[in-house]
């Protein structure tokens, strides 16, 4: 199990997922960030926009993922 971050993962706060997979840690924070986007959280909404900016292309969307990937695998169990 590893843990990563709402921040860590884009996103504008503290909140942990917490998976075995960068794929469920993935479907959390998505899921946390639909949330977010409904609950009208301004500093949430902003990292959203701000994250749009930056994947302009499927390309930047693919890319962004493997980082995310490689930062998630490296991080040690627990």
């Amino acid at each position: 199990m590893k843990s990563m971050t709402c921040n860590q993962l884009g996103g504008a706060c503290d909140k942990v997922f917490r998976a075995e997979t960068f794929e469920e840690i993935s479907e959390m924070s998505k899921k946390h960030g639909m949330k977010m986007f409904q609950k009208g959280d301004k500093p949430h909404l902003k990292a959203m926009e701000n994250m749009k900016k930056q994947m302009k292309s499927p390309e930047d969307m693919k890319h962004w993922f493997e980082q995310k990937r490689k930062e998630f695998e490296a991080l040690p169990n627990n």
